[in-house]
């Protein structure tokens, strides 16, 4: 009995190890990929119209700026409402992205 157990035990722990590599080299293809998009999206942006991209790059800025302040302030009464729930989300949605970025594509070798 004590024999089975220790093999069952081994062999959850080698499928778990196993699954946690797998999803590792997911996680890290996906974050390479996503960032050599942005890269593209950049390029291809700059390319077209460096003006244009200098616009589209300070609205963007102002919009995570507002979402940022109304994700971290204290809030009044009422629930958020339209731009400012849009700006919030949109705030959360690129800090997470970054932060995923940030922890998956350091062990990346396209840098």
């Amino acid at each position: 009995m004590g024999v089975r157990r220790t093999a069952r035990g081994v062999g959850d722990f080698l499928v778990e190890t196993l699954g946690e590599a797998v999803a590792e080299v997911i996680l890290s293809v996906l974050a390479c990929a996503l960032l050599g998009c942005l890269a593209l999206i950049a390029y291809l942006s700059w390319s077209v119209s460096p003006r244009f991209t200098i616009v589209v790059a300070g609205l963007f800025t102002l919009f995570l700026a507002h979402g940022a302040w109304r994700t971290f302030r204290t809030p009044g009464k009422g629930h958020r409402r339209g731009l400012a729930a849009l700006t919030a989300v949109g705030f959360t949605v690129t800090a997470t992205t970054a932060l995923f970025l940030l922890l998956y594509t350091t062990g990346c070798d396209c840098l």
